[in-house]
């Protein structure tokens, strides 16, 4: 542990705390590849052109499937069938860019750092819930070398028909596998710079510690319930003082 940052006191080292990571402008930022990625999947499957995106803000890529096909106009059915056929599609695409990653993507300034500054904290545990597939979120996160701090097996990731306030939940109730107590809401937090995501954590059971990485307003995210807006993750002690703050320990 850096010896600047602030060192755990007897009573903080017994405490629990389930720490979320929203991906997508919180960690990194490759819509670039992400975007080519799903114009080339949703062609696959429907036979139509991807004209018409939508914001990915707090949405799984289950749910922008639907969208996508409600905007675009497409004659296939949009089922349970055509999503799965879809996201395999887009786990092929994204997996055929993954050397793009690199070149066409960034980690965000203070992400790698912040990750290991809460990964030094005692009794902590941090994951990530994502709208992208369990492959692809993990993809890339290991592009960048991201994953190292991150147990990704208890992650909750778009590759279910869910919407990210349920991630949350199921992860709060399972990420002690099983048998294990579930976190409570005042040891669960979700960092991210999107509003919805911020929605979805007070709704699935978080508190919302809220990044101005995006385009975002910290009046908007204010509104949208949080009550700790950092400005980016370049200070991993204000990081750690922000994931303490609220969860009041």
């Amino acid at each position: 542990m850096d010896p600047s940052l602030p060192g755990p006191s007897s009573e903080e080292s017994a405490i629990s705390r389930l720490v979320l990571w929203n991906i997508d402008l919180t960690l990194l930022d490759v819509g670039r590849v992400t975007r080519a990625a799903y114009a080339e999947a949703f062609e696959r499957v429907t036979g139509e052109p991807l004209v018409y995106l939508t914001s990915s803000a707090g949405r799984t890529d289950s749910e922008m499937f639907f969208e996508f096909c409600a905007r675009n106009y497409v004659d296939v059915e949009p089922d349970t069938n055509s999503l799965a056929a879809f996201l395999d599609a887009l786990e092929e695409s994204f997996g055929r860019r993954s050397e793009e990653l690199l070149s066409k993507g960034r980690v965000m300034p203070g992400a790698a750092a912040s990750l290991a500054a809460v990964a030094s904290m005692p009794e902590t545990v941090q994951t990530v819930v994502s709208g992208s597939t369990r492959a692809n979120a993990t993809a890339k996160l290991v592009a960048f070398g991201l994953d190292t701090y991150l147990n990704l097996a208890i992650g909750g990731y778009g590759s279910v028909n869910y919407p990210k306030s349920s991630l949350i939940q199921s992860i709060r109730l399972h990420a002690a596998g099983d048998g294990g107590r579930t976190y409570g809401e005042d040891e669960t937090v979700l960092i991210t710079d999107s509003a919805p995501d911020v929605r979805a954590a007070m709704i699935g059971g978080a508190a919302p510690v809220a990044v101005l990485n995006g385009s975002t307003t910290e009046g908007q995210l204010r509104d949208a319930g949080a009550s700790v807006v950092l400005p980016d993750l370049t200070d991993p002690r204000a990081v750690m003082t922000a994931i303490q703050q609220v969860t009041n320990k």
